[in-house]
């Protein structure tokens, strides 16, 4: 621990959102240093030889959606120059019986085109919202309390996208239409007649047509790399093998930003922390948990539709209703016997990832959080429903339970990567009913996790609000002292 002056803030966690919050105090001019307990920083973006030498894992995400349209990396455009970006030929394709699967493939006319009946219904809704697209991320990615910067775009985006899947599947007619809906929208996590569910969807899709949904050349760690080198040229300290157990554990500093939990920030600084901020952390529902398989193969999995064996990402699940019954299973605390499956394939463009000729896979299916069941039997029979011979590749398997993933990354609660259940009432106030969700109310005390808006997955926007707010309430400080 430092002893000397005190630091303008420290960072306890160093995921996407810690190091883009770093990197946005720093570059404001501010002292910062950041603690790891791991051994290594990243949090869901590490990439390991976890099968066998020569096969690098993403050991959670892969797919970066929101890399490319995130206000934080557009922000530091150094960062994504920094690494190459590779863009599948299909961003997304989702397999139905009979060899048959839709397909998100360039532009939205060029989608639409494969729609069929549906194609004019589907220029409709996504022409205006990817044409728009920059516009609508610098909304949707910040805390949606805040007035929106772009309010006819956000308008669009809210009538559409305010209601369940289940509405929004039903403007369409054709089951391929249908079951896009349903795959894209159940990365929400959440039952398909949920509402806000159809927004997930939305933009996804939309990221999809704007940034093709890349993955990083050689893997998402070298996506951290290129945080940490930033942060390096700023004179920042990352400290790993560093795990913080209560305050005490840190330097002094004027603010304290915290990348864990809500629930782990309570662990830590419950003794500073309201007793009504704890009382809204304990509600704060956990989302499902995730069951994971990462694979080596001997080659390219056999997918009965061409499409499918050029996306980095494959929906596994069937029709709509399929979707949503192994959807609603999760809710209701069972695991379905034929689970929904994101299938991600990131050697169909990067061929760094696996020896010449093989390749990696991953795929994850939603269980209950904490759940203790082994699901690889029912993922793999869901792929060779759709790919017959898949097994045949399968070179060696490591699977990651909700417990397993939990002990791998603190922050993933019960096997829940996404920081909390996605509800409408948690997607307006999360963690808890604060105005400015990274306050705790505590001075000195900040939140920058996927608990705080706009949730999880790889954009910095959580760690890039919540570092924004602090050096707002620094400079207040400083002018009125």
């Amino acid at each position: 621990m430092s002893s000397g002056s005190s630091l303008d803030a420290v960072v306890v966690g160093s995921g996407p959102n810690g190091l883009a919050a770093a990197l946005t105090l720093a570059r404001a001019g501010l002292s910062v240093e950041v603690f790891e307990g791991a051994a290594s920083p990243g949090g869901g973006c590490r990439t390991e030889e976890l099968t066998l030498p020569g096969f690098q894992h993403d050991v959670c995400s892969t797919i970066q959606s929101m890399v490319t349209i995130s206000p934080f990396f557009r922000a530091f455009a150094d960062l994504c120059d920094a690494v190459t970006m590779l863009r599948p030929d299909v961003a997304l394709a989702h397999p139905l019986d009979g060899g048959q699967a839709v397909a998100v493939e360039g532009s939205v006319a060029q989608t639409a085109t494969s729609l069929g009946a549906d194609a004019a219904k589907y220029r409709r809704l996504f022409s205006p919202l990817v044409d728009d697209a920059e516009a609508l991320a610098a909304s949707v990615l910040a805390p949606l309390r805040s007035p929106p910067r772009h309010p006819l775009t956000m308008a669009r985006f809210a009538r559409n996208g305010l209601p369940s899947a289940t509405h929004l599947a039903k403007r369409f007619t054709t089951s391929e239409a249908q079951a896009l809906i349903a795959g894209l929208c159940s990365h929400s996590m959440l039952p398909l007649d949920a509402p806000v569910t159809a927004a997930f969807g939305l933009f996804l899709n939309v990221t999809a047509h704007e940034g093709g949904w890349p993955v990083v050349e050689g893997g998402s760690a070298k996506l951290i790399d290129a945080l940490v080198t930033a942060l390096s040229a700023e004179g920042v300290t990352l400290h790993v093998d560093r795990p913080i157990r209560q305050l005490g554990d840190l330097p002094r500093s004027r603010a304290t930003l915290f990348d864990t939990s809500a629930h782990g920030l309570v662990d830590i600084a419950g003794e500073r922390l309201s007793a009504r901020y704890k009382s809204g952390v304990a509600r704060f529902q956990r989302g499902p948990g995730v069951f994971k398989v990462d694979w080596a193969l001997s080659g390219p999995v056999p997918w009965t539709a061409e499409a499918c064996r050029r996306a980095g990402t494959v929906h596994v699940g069937g029709a709509f209703d399929e979707v949503a019954a192994s959807e609603k299973d999760v809710a209701q605390g069972r695991h379905s016997d034929t689970p929904f499956c994101i299938v991600v394939q990131a050697s169909v463009v990067d061929d760094t990832r696996a020896p010449k000729g093989q390749q990696t896979l991953w795929a994850y299916c939603h269980v209950p959080n904490g759940s203790d069941v082994d699901m690889t039997e029912r993922i793999e029979s869901q792929i060779e429903r759709f790919a017959p011979g898949f097994r045949d590749l399968i070179l060696q398997r490591v699977v990651t339970s909700t417990a397993d993933g939990e002990r791998h990354n603190p922050n993933y609660l019960g096997g829940d990567i996404t920081g909390g259940a996605g509800t409408l009432r948690q997607t307006l106030f999360r963690p808890t009913a604060r105005w400015n969700s990274y306050r705790t109310g505590t001075p000195g005390l900040y939140l920058c996790s996927a608990s705080t808006p706009p949730g999880g997955g790889v954009h910095g926007m959580c760690g890039y609000g919540a570092a924004r707010t602090v050096v707002a309430d620094l400079r207040g400080r400083t002018r009125s002292s």
